[in-house]
């Protein structure tokens, strides 16, 4: 708690102009806290003030709100007594205010996966490490001991001692020698009859010729290092993630909680008001990118995560680096089974359905394909446009009920057994559907946070204009926003929408660009903008008939 007792506090707060609804007992009503640089203090002289007006009033929710932060204050007040640190010169009592560490609090990632130094280290049976290299060699042809360690992202000293086993057994031999790396320049084939038969066995198990697989006790170690449920997100770092996007201080508020939960968030509200825009920012709060395996070996089952449509590469310092000079570096400085990736924001929409959540098997390449959830371990996995998806909002809801309470998730594999993995991600769902029509109340209270993203106010709705001009390089012209408010909102009663200045303003392009004129704000173009982006509340009937159900 944080009390101000000085009364020129007191003056200041009275003159702010804005105050979010959390500074009153209720919106609007006894005013009693305010926000310096991002930090939340109660003015002691106000609750006492505000005690008074209550009282007087008989008002009991006002009374029973200000005379707990009376007895908060008059506590630290003894203590600050008792303790001699009641002075003249002091203005705070409680817990001082954060430094900046603090308030912008570190979001690196400490976890970095060990490079392997022996073949054991792999974590892999001899034999699999021999028929993935089998594979390996039969899918790219003749290659040398350093690219096939390349091809197997592990280091050529780890490779080594696995290649003299396979020639000792007479799986491969040395053919021909290119370049001047020693042994890793020796060029390798799969050597009949016994290297042809043990590759048969190989191809007959799976053909997934690529990086070497993570074993999966290393896989769940790796999400458990790099948890979402360590990220911390205050005041202060929210505004900076979401300096381009405007959005309500009521709203960061709620937001900005439910992400320091690692939990799941419900939002909900009318289409067009930035509920992807904001899930998407969320990601700039977790901070540094990640390691993902490219394929993990879970049961002796080969499941491929790394995705390069759902998962960004971050650039790697060794990117450049020459191959023959990373092989004798022994592969990097991190183990190159894993890749380096920003925190995934995966998010899927209408086209969701329930084989997507599953593991999702190639019965011609015998492995299998991640789900979508499992890709998003260590980010966010968004469920946008909620309740519009082909599978029943109910049995979707009913999918997530064990990942939401035991954090992990059970997936099936086509013999029948079932896979346990991390579910370790903040879960979104996005709706412009009333939550009560899609979820019953033992559902939604799994759903930790429940917030609803409003319309702006005639004053947000100016100021997107102003950052969407800007961004697009248009002069803004405020007269320009006043006729189209005048004209195309207040006689409709229309609402204000988070997405509508983008998309007429963009109307506005074209219809300049077919017009070869500048953009500007004249009532023609606005008007001509309008006409083509707002559908008239008319009914007309055309002779044509949809069913929606």
């Amino acid at each position: 708690m944080r009390f101000i007792i000085a009364n020129e506090f007191y003056q200041q707060m009275l003159q702010m102009p804005y105050h979010t609804p959390d500074c009153y007992v209720r919106p609007g009503e006894y005013l009693h806290h305010m926000y310096i640089d991002g930090v939340k203090y109660t003015v002691a002289p106000a609750v006492i003030d505000g005690l008074a007006v209550a009282e007087s009033k008989g008002d009991a929710e006002a009374i029973a709100h200000l005379q707990l932060h009376k007895l908060h204050f008059e506590s630290l007040l003894a203590d600050a007594e008792r303790t001699g640190t009641l002075t003249e010169e002091v203005t705070l009592l409680g817990d001082a205010p954060p430094t900046d560490e603090e308030g912008l609090p570190p979001t690196g990632n400490a976890y970095v996966p060990r490079i392997p130094s022996r073949w054991e280290d792999l974590g892999l049976e001899l034999p699999m490490l021999f028929e993935l290299t089998l594979r390996i060699i039969y899918t790219r042809g003749h290659l040398t001991g350093g690219e096939l360690a390349n091809e197997l992202s592990i280091p050529f000293p780890v490779l080594n001692p696995i290649l003299q086993a396979m020639r000792k057994q007479t799986l491969v031999d040395i053919v021909a020698q290119r370049g001047n790396s020693g042994d890793a320049s020796f060029v390798y084939e799969i050597k009949p009859p016994k290297g042809t038969s043990a590759l048969q066995d190989a191809l007959d198990k799976t053909t997934y010729a690529g990086p070497t697989p993570v074993p999966f006790t290393d896989y769940v170690e790796s999400v458990l290092a790099q948890t979402v449920k360590r990220l911390t997100v205050t005041r202060r770092s929210i505004r900076k993630a979401f300096e381009d996007l405007i959005i309500t201080d009521e709203v960061c508020n709620e937001i900005g909680p439910a992400i320091n939960s690692a939990q799941s968030i419900f939002f909900f509200g009318y289409p067009g008001n930035g509920k992807t825009s904001i899930a998407e920012r969320i990601t700039r709060l977790m901070g540094d990118a990640i390691y993902v395996p490219h394929a993990i070996e879970a049961g002796g089952h080969i499941i491929k995560v790394y995705d390069p449509i759902q998962h960004t590469q971050v650039a790697d310092e060794d990117a450049n680096v020459d191959v023959t000079e990373s092989i004798l570096k022994r592969g990097g400085h991190f183990d190159q089974r894993f890749i380096h990736v920003k925190r995934p924001t995966i998010v899927v929409g209408g086209e969701l359905t329930m084989p997507m959540l599953d593991l999702k098997y190639n019965p011609v390449g015998k492995f299998y394909e991640a789900p979508l959830q499992m890709k998003a371990n260590g980010g966010i996995f968004m469920i946008d446009d909620f309740g519009r998806q082909q599978v029943r909002a109910m049995d979707l809801l009913n999918r997530w009920i064990v990942p939401l309470e035991k954090k992990y998730d059970y997936l099936n594999t086509v013999t029948g057994t079932k896979v346990e993995v991390p579910f370790d991600q903040l879960l979104i769902f996005s709706t412009n559907l009333d939550p009560h029509q899609l979820a019953d109340e033992a559902f939604l209270r799994r759903i930790k946070f429940k917030i609803e993203v409003r319309d702006p106010d005639d004053a947000q709705f100016r100021q997107i204009w102003q950052l969407v001009c800007k961004g697009k390089r248009v002069e803004h012209d405020e007269r320009g926003v006043d006729y189209l408010i005048q004209k195309w909102y207040k006689p409709f009663k229309r609402p204000f929408r988070m997405c509508q200045p983008r998309d007429i303003l963009d109307q506005m392009m074209s219809i300049a660009k077919y017009n070869m004129e500048r953009v500007n704000f004249s009532p023609d173009l606005i008007d001509a903008a309008c006409e083509t982006y707002f559908i008239s509340q008319e009914q007309k009937n055309f002779g044509g008939q949809v069913k929606l159900n």
